[in-house]
């Protein structure tokens, strides 16, 4: 009995995702074609002129704007920010330091210090019973 393996395919959207971009402004060809696992590897590995491009300077997807200014994607929303960045906009963002960003960035850096306390935590206790 031979098995058949079957290419496994991705829409676009999720292929931007995965690498880090921004849809709408990827080429023509990749938004309405299938990307094989096989080729998104491949741009990964050897990533083309306007991935490059893409990554340098956007427009970048929420979770990458959210992880430059160093906040959550909530916070994104709270401050007003719905629309892709650029790179240019978001350096200008961190220059301004509105005052939602600063409150936004100490809200973060609370919730990463309370998963690190929490983590230690379940370390020690795990520790003391295994």
């Amino acid at each position: 009995m031979t098995s058949h393996q079957t290419t496994q395919t991705m829409k676009p959207a999720t292929a931007a995702k995965k690498l880090g971009v921004y849809l709408e402004a990827t080429p023509a060809e990749f938004q309405e074609g299938v990307v094989s696992r096989t080729e998104l590897n491949a741009l990964q590995a050897d990533p083309p002129q306007w991935l490059q491009e893409l990554r340098r300077n956007g427009p970048h997807p929420r979770p990458v704007v959210a992880a430059k200014l160093g906040i959550s994607i909530s916070g994104l929303a709270r401050g007003g920010v719905t629309e892709p960045l650029t790179t240019e906009q978001i350096d200008s963002l961190k220059q301004e330091s509105p005052e939602w960003l600063q409150q936004e960035r100490a809200t973060q850096a609370e919730v990463r210090k309370e998963a690190a306390r929490i983590k230690e935590k379940k370390a020690a206790r795990d520790e003391q019973t295994g």
